[in-house]
């Protein structure tokens, strides 16, 4: 038998929340998937520490109605499937280089093209320029939302004898980390592998690969010292800088209320300083860390960093401009930016 707010009240009985305010609102809880190391909000990999930060704040701010849940690791699902997944709407958010969806969207190996970002500011300068607003276009109508943006700079770990020079590509198995970078290497002599960056040190191990590309970051958390006799380091200069953010299916955001949308909005920018100092600070402990293993650090300088542009520009940069009139306006705004 039903029973009605007024006969609760008349046997004198808790009249139940939802009799009171009507129908409650369920929470809404946000899967957030990477393919980094799990850690806690203050130790381990930055990028799962963003997430876990990001989890908590939208929680706090949205007194609950937002909660995420954090899966590191590929744990939820592959890495390389994370992207379409946030396209369909499969999957809610994810933080992951937005070159990894290259293959589908050519537009975006942007994200690593050698060369063309050099600094953090120049990286971050996109947002508010021309081609950070296009490039948030492109991803919306693709079905994905933009939520902090991130930066890294990379180096290279090698097991055998230093990448730092155009000249020691010459002969090497090396991971580029996006089809522009190589193209770059592929000019410099080198052979070339494609995989994500969690799958480095099986490939590294077994001989498969002679060198990595990746970030300061993945550099330590993949735990590549292990294995590497160099590594070049970024923490000086370097010509390598990946667009990494992290980002949300715009599926799962348009089904948030105005509220949650700006709260999602707010965090994510507020998260941007962490990542920014971060990953700056992983360009410097990953040479201490590689040091510490026992290998020689190399550090780029401005010569070596225009060799590799300078190459980048006639091979990679003129292959992207050349894929279609998006690929080539959205360069042409990229260089406007370090110009």
């Amino acid at each position: 038998m039903r029973l009605s707010r007024r006969r609760a009240m008349a046997l004198g009985l808790a009249v139940p929340a939802l009799l009171r305010t009507g129908r409650a609102k369920a929470a809404t809880v946000l899967k957030i998937s990477h393919q980094f190391p799990g850690g806690t909000a203050t130790e381990g990999d930055f990028r799962d520490r963003l997430c876990r930060r990001f989890a908590e704040l939208v929680s706090e701010r949205s007194k609950g109605t937002l909660s995420a849940e954090i899966y590191p690791g590929s744990s939820l699902m592959k890495t390389n499937a994370q992207f379409s997944a946030m396209r369909k709407g499969a999957l809610d958010m994810s933080l992951i280089p937005i070159s990894y969806a290259g293959g589908d969207l050519p537009e975006l190996n942007i994200g690593l093209m050698p060369g063309l970002v050099t600094s953090y500011e120049e990286g971050l300068a996109w947002k508010t320029r021309p081609i950070g607003q296009e490039l948030t276009k492109f991803l919306a109508a693709k079905g994905v939302v933009i939520v902090t943006w991130i930066w890294q700079a990379g180096g290279a770990a090698c097991r055998s004898r230093p990448l730092v020079d155009v000249a020691d590509a010459k002969g090497v198995k090396v991971r580029g980390g996006s089809r522009e970078m190589d193209l770059v290497l592929q000019a410099a002599g080198a052979s070339v592998l494609s995989l994500p960056s969690n799958e480095l040190y099986a490939a590294m191990q077994t001989g498969a690969c002679d060198a990595a590309l990746t970030s300061s970051t993945s550099l330590t958390s993949f735990r590549l010292e292990e294995l590497a006799k160099h590594l070049t380091s970024g923490r000086a200069r370097s010509y390598w800088f990946m667009l990494e953010p992290l980002v949300m299916s715009k599926a799962a955001f348009d089904r948030l209320s105005a509220e949650e949308r700006d709260i999602i909005v707010a965090v994510g920018a507020e998260l941007e300083e962490f990542g920014r100092s971060a990953a700056m600070q992983d360009d410097v402990r990953v040479a201490k860390v590689y040091e510490a293993a026992g290998a020689t650090v190399h550090d780029l300088d401005d010569r070596l960093v225009q060799a590799w542009r300078a190459l980048a520009r006639d091979t990679a940069w003129k292959d992207y401009a050349n894929k279609n009139e998006n690929c080539a306006r959205l360069i042409k705004l990229a260089m406007e930016v370090g110009s």
